[in-house]
């Protein structure tokens, strides 16, 4: 007997977006229906499952292995997605990347294009101050400070330009508010030019990156998009690693390199590169369908397909891809064709993952494009989520739930007779 997804949250007590996270984490199974969008469950493998986990006492278990924090900053509820109660969807129309910063930061002066003028080597050494002699590194940290970055991935590259401006941003030691903010303004833009490989400049962040890559306007109005549409997601695995971090009173740029550490998992921030490579394949030619099938065949899962949050499809995908087809008409075709055909091989629609692998593969940007738009994107959420940890005073200390051996008590031993 197949349950629907209704019929099993309410056999198990939880809400709908609890299964479908229970889900995600590969707790519970779902089973395709054929010529259909909607998933099943079997009865038998439910009841199993709440028999495990103790009946009606399920959703007390799991939950606790779930960290669950107050937060005001994003909402997801009925397949949209909110950034302090205004719609993100509607603000990705719009809205810069930079208005949605200070949206997310609360911050009430006239948005920052950027902290630093273009050059920013006299100014930073204003802003920064020297490092120890002892050090010997006294000189500007701009100065030199890529030398052997090639080598590394663009994760760590910005690790790398973290801790060097950490060492010298002794006002990073501010963890009021205002100055929070401007410790992620210095981040973002610093960033911004490692993903961008360029030196800083006074345009807002989209347009500096795309004068990089050599966009058009249609090009550089679809990174505003997914700049925007990127900034924040609720309590992902990187987000609660920046609020743990910022829980214990460091400096945003430990908690922005903890957030990156995080990302660059292969269950994270891995999911893009993935995505980038699949989108670079299926550009090369060939029939869609065959490419993603031959994929299934060697048993290896399509990436950026599905996302538990938003059963009836990612709507940030959505965006993103009907934004893709007007800024690149001749590709709409073509990305139809392939959306049908990821739909058609595993029954769920594309996620924000897919839809920044094929905004960056459209737009032809170097390979590594796609994580390093969404780190830049995703930094201004983890500064959000670092003023609200500070403002609260709360240090994050999760509980263990033990599931080893229990230690033998002898007769006699630790009874009172």
């Amino acid at each position: 007997m197949l349950l629907s997804a209704r019929e099993t949250a309410e056999l198990l007590g939880i809400k709908l977006d609890t299964l479908y996270a229970y889900v995600s984490r590969g707790l519970i199974h779902s089973i395709e229906v054929a010529d259909s969008r909607e998933r099943r469950y079997d009865a038998g493998d439910v009841e199993r499952f709440r028999a495990a986990r103790g009946g009606g006492r399920a959703r007390a278990d799991l939950d606790a292995l779930m960290p669950v924090i107050g937060s005001a900053i994003c909402l997801i509820d009925n397949h949209r997605l909110y950034y302090r109660g205004q719609d993100a969807l509607a603000l990705a129309e719009t809205a810069s990347f930079e208005e949605v910063a200070a949206i997310l930061w609360e911050d009430d002066a006239a948005p920052h294009p950027n902290p630093l003028p273009a050059g920013g080597g006299t100014e930073r050494a204003r802003t920064l101050a020297p490092l120890p002699a002892t050090s010997g590194r006294g000189r500007d940290p701009s100065h030199e400070r890529r030398k052997g970055e090639g080598q590394f991935g663009v994760i760590e590259r910005c690790q790398i330009r973290l801790a060097e401006l950490s060492a010298a941003d002794l006002a990073a030691l501010d963890l009021t508010r205002a100055g929070v903010m401007r410790t992620g303004r210095l981040i973002l833009s610093e960033l911004a030019e490692a993903v961008g490989n360029e030196a800083l400049s006074p345009l807002p962040v989209h347009r500096q990156l795309a004068a990089v890559w050599g966009l058009d306007a249609a090009g550089a109005d679809l990174v505003r998009r997914c700049l925007v549409l990127l900034a924040d997601h609720e309590l992902n695995a990187s987000t609660f690693v920046a609020r743990c971090v910022a829980s214990t009173g460091a400096t945003p740029y430990a908690v922005v390199s903890g957030a990156l550490a995080a990302l660059s998992g292969r269950r994270h921030g891995g999911a893009s590169a993935r995505v980038e490579a699949l989108c670079h394949d299926l550009a090369a030619g060939g029939e869609p369908l065959a490419i993603m099938a031959a994929r299934l065949a060697r048993d290896e899962a399509l990436p950026g397909i599905g996302q538990p949050l938003y059963p009836e499809g990612d709507p940030r995908a959505v965006a993103i891809l009907a934004a893709i087809k007007r800024a690149v008409p001749a590709r709409a075709r073509w990305i139809d064709e392939v959306v049908q055909a990821a739909v058609r091989l595993t029954g769920e629609r594309p996620n924000v993952d897919f839809g920044l692998g094929m905004a960056v593969t459209v737009l032809g940007l170097p390979q590594g494009t796609a994580l390093g738009l969404f780190l830049v994107a995703r930094s201004v959420g983890w500064i959000a989520h670092a003023i609200e940890q500070y403002d609260s005073g709360v240090l994050i200390r999760p509980r263990a739930r033990y599931t080893g051996k229990r230690p033998s008590i002898e007769p006699g031993v630790g009874h009172a007779g």
